[in-house]
């Protein structure tokens, strides 16, 4: 049996294990917290379905990643990397990586690694960890998958999982697609977070609807040649998708964790400014939040 080690026990990590285990992958999820490894090794990995009915799928959980893994996937998020790259390079490089974050900056840091095959992926889909064991499919969505170096077909237990519940896609340019989902997080995450709105009700809240209208034109833009990939309805129907979706920026904010604003809205803002564009609105969303945090730290200078 293929073994699956999954990095980091939050809600794609989870997620990404429920249906792996459901394949009948043997997988184990690696978790810096010993409370999460317990309940996962006595209890098992609970997922709750869209139409409520809950699944039961029997992982483990270990405290370090193991150099005999046929994948690693990783899902923490991008704060959580650097400490990561060191281990992930004693890794043999036969064993095959995949890099699931929001964001641009991991892809020249991940592809700086030794091993041979590297890929990273854009997940569309919802997911809400509920606790340490409990991770609840809130909406489908694609998962992009692209691989970075070596070929994609060096990844069969990731293309195994293509179904009418985790379609898979498969992309040719990892970085244009990792581009596109930072530009998708754009339209979402800062207008979320900012209002404590859930994903639909930028569509249903008319003052929430007009600012991403607004927000729609000022990175289309800044970035034209992606207007073609990226029309309003197919934001809009992001939003009526995930509606009920609490979006990651949004659940950071909630939890008092620190947000991925830098890698995702920062990394936008940079890019559009070397191309001399200007993003007003959406650098007024960025300092808002970064602001919010520095407030919500005590840290106030």
């Amino acid at each position: 049996m293929m073994t699956i080690q999954i990095i980091g026990g939050g809600s794609v990590g989870l997620l990404m294990a429920s249906f792996l285990a459901e394949k009948g992958f043997a997988v184990n999820i690696i978790s810096t917290r010993a409370k999460q490894r317990e309940r996962i090794n006595t209890y098992g990995l609970i997922r709750e379905n869209i139409g409520g009915e809950k699944q039961k799928f029997t992982v483990t959980a270990a405290d370090s990643i193991s150099k005999d893994a046929d994948l690693v996937i990783v899902t923490v998020k991008y704060n959580g990397l650097a400490q990561l790259y060191p281990l992930l390079a004693e890794l043999p490089v036969s064993i095959p990586l995949l890099f699931l974050q929001n964001g641009l900056a991991h892809y020249e840091e991940a592809m700086r690694l030794p091993q041979q095959h590297i890929a990273f992926g854009s997940a569309q889909f919802g997911a809400q960890r509920v606790n340490d064991t409990t991770v609840i499919h809130r909406g489908i969505g694609v998962l992009k998958v692209a691989a970075g170096r070596g070929e994609i077909e060096g990844f069969p237990e990731v293309l195994s999982l293509d179904s009418e519940m985790m379609p898979v896609f498969l992309e040719k340019d990892a970085e244009t697609m990792l581009l596109e989902k930072a530009l998708l997080n754009c339209f979402i995450n800062p207008l979320t977070a900012i209002l404590n709105i859930k994903n639909g009700e930028l569509l249903t809240n008319p003052y929430a609807y007009s600012l991403l209208k607004a927000l729609y034109a000022e990175i289309m833009a800044a970035f034209p040649h992606m207007r073609k990939g990226f029309p309003f309805d197919g934001v809009k129907n992001l939003c009526d998708k995930t509606a009920a979706n609490t979006s990651s920026m949004l659940a950071d904010r909630l939890a008092g964790r620190k947000t991925e604003v830098d890698t995702i809205v920062g990394a936008i803002i940079k890019k559009a400014a070397a191309n001399d564009r200007q993003l007003p609105t959406l650098h007024t969303l960025y300092n808002l939040i970064k602001a919010a945090e520095q407030l919500e730290s005590g840290d106030r200078m």
